[in-house]
């Protein structure tokens, strides 16, 4: 077996004590989650905003990690955090 990062593990302890339940009606979930993401995702406004350089690095540093462009996960974030939906990571 692979090595699993502490991430990796949880996950599949989690699947192993059988917490994860299969879900009914997946044609009809998938439906509404592709929904909640153009919604998530629907940008129709533009803002301009100062970070310090230090900052900005660390989000296009952090983004580049995610495997996604820096101003995606910017706006992902601050959608993430007016919704109540927001939780720091552990590091």
């Amino acid at each position: 077996m692979p090595k699993l990062d502490p991430e990796e593990r949880e996950l599949l302890e989690s699947v192993e004590s059988g917490e994860w339940k299969p879900v009914r009606r997946k044609a009809e979930e998938v439906s509404r989650y592709q929904e909640y993401a153009k919604a998530t995702y629907r940008k129709d406004r533009r803002i301009n905003i100062r970070l310090s350089s230090k900052d900005l690095e660390a989000l296009q540093k952090r983004a580049l990690e995610e495997g996604i462009p820096y101003q995606t996960l910017i706006s992902s974030v601050l959608h993430k955090f007016v919704s109540g939906r927001y939780q720091e990571r552990k590091h």
